[in-house]
């Protein structure tokens, strides 16, 4: 058995939606799963709706209402034809009048909490998943359409649930295993998913990659495919360097890695649940019907470049805290520590010096209370629209010389450095530098350490050196170059119930 996902670029449209059938039916005797995603767009355009209503704006939400009904209404027709879709049109209508009373209701309290939230943005897999299924039902596949909420059962913590492993694969296995055994393909939303209890919940923004790893791991697929629109994962951003190269294979230590520090084509969890079931991921381009994509395994052939890939993390924030004068420094740091432990507030790096410490975090995940907090025991400053920028390889510890060509080629490209993260990781090399700089530093390091790419004519020597020269410190705190990152305080990073805790 293997599991199929298809992100929202891969079902945005009929046509789309016809390749899937296609590439589906290509897999048909590996007994597929399906898990697609929202229609493209769609998510945002119910968090929109969802912010209007809230706002008061009742009929501005109604108004985006009737524009994603009629989306899918016109796909439903485009692909099952005008009598097909006809009678698959009142089980639409359905969704549609509970969403739109829920806005109504929503602009009447004007308040969307964390639960509301979650119940909005499921509609978006709900409605996709449905129509998939009824277009593969026409074009010849054996398919039932599963409610994931009925499977993939999390803990109540809404917006970012935590997926409860032992009860969803007892879940599947009864819901799931008997269609298997049938040679039906059951097709699902990902991304969505309840409580014990029914109540729904969420995986989080990009969650479809997560929950399509989770059933296969409760499954115990043969692998997992995560259909995209791009040709398999990237030695870099092609948007920020056109010489980017697909990679053939990768392991799940560095495809993580590039997950959790930008990389835009799975979601930063998703390997954690093949992981623990050593399953083989594969990225594939559903636009191309006979992609190879990438390969993604417990181990993998060493690469002939220094490095696996480049990905650099936008929208982050530097907060410097300088302990006030007369705290001890032990009562410094762990009043600090706490204090982002109380907040569950997720750390990427972490830079601490004798009465200083400096982390980075994304902003918009920044409490404000957090910062007041911290406020009452020492002095905080925050920098908003920096960026993480980190290149990815196995053994990279164990090369002499790497780190110093690594940042002779950013002071070449007049690039200042914030912030180094070194040592945390064995595979990975980590620093902040300022939004703007993200594209200039990713293709000058791409050029280096991928030969064949295009060259970049480097900077100027004054620009260089300045870069340099200034990386160690920030708005007067000490910023040491061995750096320990921390991605939670105190507890796990991500629990996947009993079965499965990640620190």
């Amino acid at each position: 058995m293997i599991v199929m996902k298809f992100g929202g670029t891969s079902v945005e449209s009929a046509g789309a939606i016809e390749r899937v059938a296609r590439i589906v039916s290509s897999r048909l005797k590996r007994s597929p799963l399906v898990v697609v995603s929202a229609m493209a767009k769609v998510t945002d355009q119910l968090v929109s709706m969802g912010q209007k209503a809230a706002a008061g704006e009742g009929e501005t939400a109604l108004e985006l209402l009737r524009v994603l009904r009629e989306l899918h209404l016109q796909t439903a027709k485009d692909l099952l034809g005008a009598k097909r879709s006809a009678s698959l049109a009142p089980r639409l209508e359905g969704y549609f009048s509970e969403l739109e009373n829920f806005l109504r209701g929503l602009a009447a309290v004007r308040e969307l909490t964390p639960r509301g939230s979650d119940y909005l943005l499921s509609f978006g897999e709900l409605l996709s998943s449905i129509i998939v299924a009824d277009a593969f039902n026409v074009r010849g596949l054996n398919t039932t359409w599963v409610d994931s909420r009925q499977c993939l059962v999390t803990d109540s913590t809404h917006t970012r649930a935590v997926p409860q492993m032992q009860q969803t694969r007892e879940r599947c296995k009864k819901k799931i295993v008997p269609l298997v055994s049938k040679k039906k393909i059951a097709v699902m939303g990902g991304f969505i998913a309840a409580t014990e209890s029914g109540v729904p919940t969420t995986l989080g923004r990009g969650g479809s990659d997560y929950s399509a790893a989770i059933i296969g791991a409760a499954l115990d697929a043969d692998c997992i495919e995560i259909w995209t629109d791009v040709e398999g994962m990237m030695t870099t951003d092609p948007r920020l360097c056109a010489g980017a190269k697909t990679i053939k294979r990768i392991s799940f230590n560095e495809a993580a890695e590039l997950a959790y520090f930008g990389a835009k084509v799975l979601h930063p969890a998703t390997l954690l649940p093949a992981i623990h079931q050593n399953i083989p991921v594969y990225v594939l381009n559903s636009r191309n019907l006979k992609s190879t994509g990438t390969q993604i395994t417990a181990q993998a052939p060493p690469s002939r470049d220094t490095f696996r890939a480049i990905t650099a993390k936008n929208g982050i924030s530097i907060v410097n805290v300088v302990a006030s004068r007369g705290v001890m420094v032990h009562g410094f740091l762990r009043s600090v520590f706490e204090a982002l432990d109380r907040h569950s507030s997720p750390v990427d790096i972490v830079a601490i010096s004798e009465v200083s410490m400096s982390f980075t975090m994304e902003s918009k995940r920044l409490p404000k209370a957090l910062l007041s907090e911290l406020e009452q025991i020492a002095d905080v400053a925050c920098e908003d629209k920096q960026a993480i920028i980190c290149l990815v390889g196995e053994d990279i510890h164990g090369r002499p010389g790497i780190a110093a060509s690594v940042f002779n080629t950013i002071a070449e490209a007049g690039v200042n450095i914030r912030m180094i993260s070194q040592g945390a990781s064995e595979i990975n090399i980590s620093f902040v530098v300022q939004e703007s700089d993200v594209p200039k530093a990713v293709c000058h390091l791409h050029a280096q350490f991928f030969p064949g790419t295009r060259k970049i004519a480097t900077a100027k020597k004054s620009g260089a050196t300045n870069g340099l020269a200034q990386r160690r410190r920030t708005n007067g705190t000490a910023i040491p170059g061995g750096m320990k990152r921390a991605r939670q305080m105190k507890k796990p990073l991500l629990s996947l119930g009993p079965s499965l805790q990640v620190n």
